[in-house]
């Protein structure tokens, strides 16, 4: 399986509709277009031979390759080196706007910087999951490929009047697609402009090239300056607030939990994910990370899509919210298996689509009014038919938290009474309880306030468990979850209760290793799936937050600087990380970026004014 790269091999470019990975020696493996969630054109990353890709890299195998971002931007470098030149692939994606369309530009910009360099392009999609057949037209200045409702037209980079046997350019039919080669001399640029829907192939000379790189780039910085964050590890804070904006659809302002489907959380294993989608947990932990960075616009954006969501209450078996969307705010998630794909490695099944919408998640509640009170606070307040639909699914909680559900980790293994589901029903409570008071909203305090006390004796009675002397994942297991390390984050328990100490102390034995914690152990507490997994990315977030709460400064910083040693050579993250520091799961995870910047935050603060205070 080596004819697959590492899932850290790859850089990610987008237009804030779409977006792209590209891996280090210069293949375009995944691609969806015209959204996020809409079928691959290029999906070589999982399915090798047979399901689509864009090359471009020196016409050679003696080549060393190197990849970095263009400073403060999304603008991918993958650089390439030889005896006799040194090449760059500049990779991006002009920004599209807030109007969502099916236009979207793949910028491949070629330059030699020293020396001499032949280049082979090679473009060979596959449209629809691979499922529809289309035809290809070649042309003067490009190509076209055709398939039932999508073009991708090819516009050539090269100077006017430039033709192709004048520019030594040999172009041929392979396969389904198409190759052609290029020799440029120092100085020289050339490339492909690969646009969905976009007519007849043109001559797009270097100098509009170029100026469409320079105007990425200042929307990317302009955007970057926005930014009011000052504190310590800038660098890796900025990387990741790019890469949650990257994933960000901004027709709506709702997030996607990962550009891509399939990558695996055990390399051959079964469980590999759809996350192309807006979860209301993951929408409403962005907000702390963009407040907290500045950016109220966006995290605006996103409390108007989630408006929408309490005022529609589309769900049925998951209570009036349903636990994902679509970037548009529909739901129509079914999920099924692409069996023609191999999968990344051999992990099949790939999935699309995603059968646990429907399930029931209690703990979305508290997310999602942590999140609304807390935007509060920045001005962003929700009218009066806003409170009111929030006033009727607070009221629905009261009537429903004392059920079984499946959890923060949407396990396949049956409901359980989740001591994490109950902690954010706590939060719910809570949050709307302060709300109302702060706004002088009309509520049932006195209800709100009853149920509110209940589910704290409730954890407390029956969430922690003393043989343990721990906090458990649910009421009838001594298995460990470490979804509560949120519990002093957001207030349920002091962090230096020592119920608490004790339960981060049991972390520390049984989740984390090297620093790096596991969710759960899966041994221990089937979830309904084969195999295991790797440590999780934002749970080890979480931890440093814990432990620099809990007054253990040091440790924290070391475990959080420690963490930067897995981020990919560009610092982006997946999902998980494996038993030799490879990165696992989908790429990149916006649950990685939002919880780096949010332990950023919250770790800063602290190293300069104590302990606690956040």
């Amino acid at each position: 399986m080596n004819r697959y790269p590492n899932i850290s091999d790859h850089g990610l470019i987008g237009d804030l509709q779409t977006a792209a990975l590209v891996t280090t020696d210069g293949v375009l493996d995944w691609f969806c277009c015209p959204r996020f969630d809409s079928p691959s054109v290029f999906a070589s990353l999982l399915d090798a031979d047979r399901r689509g890709f864009y090359r471009i890299a020196p016409d050679r195998d003696d080549y060393v390759s190197r990849q970095l971002y263009f400073p403060d931007t999304a603008i991918l470098v993958t650089r390439f080196m030889t005896a006799d030149g040194v090449g760059e692939v500049h990779d991006f994606m002009p920004v599209t706007g807030r109007t969502a369309t099916d236009r979207h530009r793949l910028v491949r910009n070629i330059r030699v910087v020293r020396g001499v360099m032949r280049f082979a392009i090679e473009i060979q999609p596959r449209f629809d999951y691979a499922r529809q057949p289309h035809k290809l037209d070649i042309t003067e200045h490009g190509l076209v490929f055709t398939s039932d409702g999508m073009e991708l037209t090819g516009h050539a980079i090269a100077p006017e009047g430039l033709t192709l046997d004048s520019a030594g350019i040999t172009l041929e039919r392979v396969g389904e697609g198409a190759r052609w080669t290029r020799t440029l001399r120092e100085g020289e640029i050339g490339g492909v402009v690969l646009e969905s829907m976009g007519g007849t192939p043109r001559r797009v000379t270097p100098e509009e090239a170029e100026q469409l790189q320079d105007d990425t780039a200042r929307f990317w910085r302009s955007w970057l300056h926005r930014s009011t964050y000052t504190g310590r590890w800038r660098e890796m804070v900025n990387r990741s607030a790019i890469t949650l904006k990257l994933m960000t659809y901004a027709p709506t302002g709702a997030p996607v939990a990962a550009p891509t489907t399939g990558l695996p959380e055990q390399a051959g294993g079964e469980r590999n994910w759809d996350y192309r989608y807006t979860w209301v947990r993951d929408g409403s932990f962005s907000i702390y990370a963009l407040l907290g960075l500045g950016y109220v616009e966006e995290a605006a954006a996103f409390g108007a899509w989630l408006r929408d969501r309490v005022e529609e209450q589309a769900g049925n078996a998951s209570g009036p919210l349903k636990i994902m969307y679509r970037v548009d705010g529909t739901s129509d998630l079914v999920e099924e298996s692409l069996d023609h794909f191999e999968g990344w490695r051999g992990s099949r099944p790939v999935r699309i689509g995603n059968g646990a919408a429907d399930q029931l998640q209690l703990d979305i509640y508290g997310e999602a009014m942590d999140s609304i009170f807390l935007a509060d606070s920045y001005g962003i307040i929700a009218g009066h038919q806003g409170w009111t639909d929030l006033a009727h699914i607070i009221d629905w909680l009261c009537d429903h938290w004392d059920q079984p559900d499946e959890g923060i980790w949407e396990t396949r293994g049956g409901q359980r009474n989740f001591t994490y589901g109950r902690f954010q029903t706590w939060v719910a409570l809570d949050r709307a309880i302060r709300l109302a008071a702060r706004r002088a909203r009309p509520a049932n305090i006195a209800r709100w306030t009853d149920v509110r006390d209940q589910v704290y004796a409730q954890i407390m009675d029956r969430g922690w468990n003393p043989k343990v002397g721990a906090f458990t994942q649910h009421y009838d297991t001594e298995v460990l979850d470490s979804s509560l390390l949120l519990m002093p984050l957001q207030g349920f328990i002091a962090p230096r209760d020592p119920m608490w100490l004790s339960t981060l102390d049991a972390m520390d034995r049984e989740l984390v290793s090297d620093s790096l914690i596991y969710r759960y152990n899966p041994a221990a507490s089937p979830d309904g799936l084969r195999g295991d997994e790797g440590t999780f990315s934002l749970c080890t977030f979480w931890y440093v937050d814990a432990l620099a709460r809990a007054g253990r400064l040091e440790e924290a910083r070391l475990v959080f600087e420690k963490m930067f040693t897995y981020a990919n050579h560009l610092g982006l993250f997946s999902e998980e990380i494996d038993a030799t520091g490879g990165q696992l799961g989908n790429f990149p995870q916006a649950f990685s970026h939002l919880s780096l910047i949010s332990a950023a935050i919250n770790l800063n603060r602290q190293l300069d004014h104590g302990p606690g205070t956040v």
